[in-house]
């Protein structure tokens, strides 16, 4: 199944990084009575998603909140470790929620997998980003190289939410 606008999020478990160490949130946790941005990486660090994906995020951050986004969440399969070196490592300020989805279960729920590509190794995440309302996608927009992020962009999403 790949998924659309109308489908609700299914429930997964991602690896967070608290100030205990590695801990866990789930899609319910995210999504329950709250409006959700969610964006999908192909890898932490690499150069779209470091230099060009994520910073727009950050920057737009308090206007997608103004428009009604409690919750701002990046999602790529890579471990805790790796997501938590990259959320220090791109100054968020607590912007973005960094999620691991380790072993690619949340991207292969939705069908939303890349590869496995070889520069990568195994199955990562298309480009994608999305708005969820109380666990139900509003807007999806899935990129159709990984090395672009013009739809699935922080001024695609604010243009969606109006």
């Amino acid at each position: 199944m790949t998924l659309k606008v109308g489908d609700r999020l299914p429930e997964a478990t991602f690896k967070i990084m608290t100030a205990d160490g590695p801990g866990e949130t789930t899609t319910s946790a995210l999504t329950n009575g709250k409006t959700l941005v969610l964006f999908g990486v192909p890898g932490a660090f690499t150069p779209t998603c470091h230099m060009n994906h994520l910073p727009g995020f950050v920057e737009h951050s308090e206007t997608l909140k103004n428009k009604g986004v409690d919750e701002i969440a990046v999602v790529s399969v890579n471990d805790v470790f790796v997501m938590d070196a990259w959320e220090k490592g791109s100054n968020t300020g607590g912007k973005i929620t960094f999620l691991a989805d380790t072993g690619a279960e949340f991207v292969e729920a939705v069908g939303l997998g890349l590869g496995p590509a070889p520069i990568f190794g195994h199955l990562r995440s298309q480009r994608f980003a999305l708005i969820a309302k109380d666990g139900e996608v509003t807007f999806l927009a899935v990129e159709d190289s990984p090395g672009d992020a013009t739809k699935s962009g922080a001024a695609a999403i604010l243009e969606a939410l109006g």
